[in-house]
């Protein structure tokens, strides 16, 4: 059954995705729906399966390690302070990671949560005028580290 993580991957393949930032070698590097967290980030399993028992043990080790890699992107770009890392698939049951950034400047009663406990309806959309330059600043730190080519 298509997900949403399907279509998501066929745009960044088309190159229509705005929210694609780079192609990784374990899927698509992608900006968030919302941007409550500026930087929250997923990645995007690809081929598509659905879930990390499906990979392999040498690809499953990659989508972790490329996680990591871009938390180490967002933590030398943005202010945060530490990354929190999620594999769900409860609701789109398609391999992605979530990655979160979390600031010093959240509300208290909300800096020691999960994210889920934002108010995601009303949060800040993914506006490309407003999220380009941080796209930029993420995918440039991947090329300077050679995670990903610049081409």
């Amino acid at each position: 059954m298509p997900t949403a993580i399907h279509k998501k991957v066929r745009e960044c393949h088309a190159g229509t995705h705005a929210q694609a930032i780079a192609k990784l070698q374990s899927g698509w590097l992608v900006m968030g729906d919302v941007q409550f967290l500026p930087g929250y980030c997923l990645i995007l399993a690809d081929p598509v399966v659905d879930d990390l028992n499906a990979m392999d043990t040498e690809t499953r080790a990659v989508f972790h390690k490329e996680m990591g890699l871009v938390g180490d992107a967002l933590l030398a770009i943005t202010n945060a302070k530490r990354i929190n890392y999620e594999i769900l698939g409860n609701l789109e049951p398609a391999l992605h990671g979530h990655i979160f950034p979390r600031y010093d400047n959240e509300a208290e009663e909300l800096k020691t949560k999960p994210v889920w406990f934002y108010d995601w309806e009303n949060a800040r959309p993914f506006d490309l005028a407003i999220d380009q330059p941080l796209m930029d600043k993420i995918k440039n730190y991947l090329i300077q580290h050679n995670i990903i080519s610049a081409e």
